[in-house]
């Protein structure tokens, strides 16, 4: 039976794929769920260095929620599906590992709501983007109106989500959307992976600090400079950074472990 995803490990980086390709990979509950257990699971264990979220096909990575399943709803079960976006794509967000969104298609509402919740962002260059909620008389619910604006500031977002406007892979990445368009004709996940090589050799700690970190700056100047004192705190008795200065100064390639 099909559960509408598929996990894989591929060396040190944990993949899920919505496989849903026949239904646009359009985000029921047990998918929505099913992402929130992957990044609890995949983020507390130490072999992963990185997680990949991705979709099956090449014309959708999610077209948004299933409105099939939301049909016979009722204003209690939306509900409960709201608060459920914000605890399990808030895993994907509060993840110590980062988190990498392979976008190889449309990326609609809740689908880019999943990718605006990762770390990073590569797509197609034929993927586009909207957050089209409003123009279903709705508001983007699982935190789009958040994490649009603190990603490509407020104008823009505004003007995505008030116009229902969509913007192309080019259009996203002059935004700030995306980090990366992937050369035609190349694999998302294979791209994806290759260009977070630096963080699958790097050191994870680090990164779970530094993402903690840039977390911070979201908010006030000062709360935030405290945040990273304290992320910075964490790693002084590590022995990844002992290794990182003995490598430098032995001008040689640190080899990180975790530890």
């Amino acid at each position: 039976m099909n559960d509408g995803f598929v996990i894989e490990r591929r060396g040190a980086v944990a993949l899920f794929r919505i496989d849903r390709a026949d239904k646009a990979n359009a985000m029921t509950r047990q998918v929505l769920l099913a992402l929130g257990r992957f990044a609890r699971e995949q983020g507390a264990d130490p072999q992963v260095r990185a997680l990949i979220v991705t979709a099956n096909g090449d014309k959708h990575f999610c077209a948004g929620a299933d409105l099939k399943e939301r049909a016979g709803w009722s204003l209690d079960d939306v509900r409960t599906q709201l608060a459920l976006y914000r605890t399990e794509l808030g895993a994907l967000d509060a993840c110590a590992k980062p988190v990498v969104a392979a976008i190889n298609g449309l990326a609609f509402g809740g689908g880019l709501e999943i990718a605006l919740a990762c770390d990073l962002r590569v797509a197609t260059p034929a993927a586009t983007f909207a957050l089209p909620e409003v123009t279903l008389a709705i508001i983007p619910g699982a935190g789009g109106t958040q994490r649009l604006p603190r990603l490509i500031g407020e104008a823009r977002a505004k003007e995505m989500i008030l116009l229902g406007r969509s913007c192309t892979s080019e259009q996203a990445l002059h935004f700030g959307l995306i980090n990366r368009i992937v050369p035609a004709g190349r694999n998302v996940v294979e791209d994806a992976t290759v260009w977070i090589e630096p963080i699958l050799q790097g050191a994870p700690m680090a990164h779970a600090s530094a993402l903690a970190a840039i977390d911070a700056a979201q908010t006030d100047l000062a709360s935030g400079l405290e945040a990273e004192r304290m992320a910075y705190e964490t790693l002084l008795e590590t022995e990844d950074r002992l290794e990182g200065l003995r490598a430098f100064a032995e001008k040689r390639k640190p080899v990180y472990r975790g530890r």
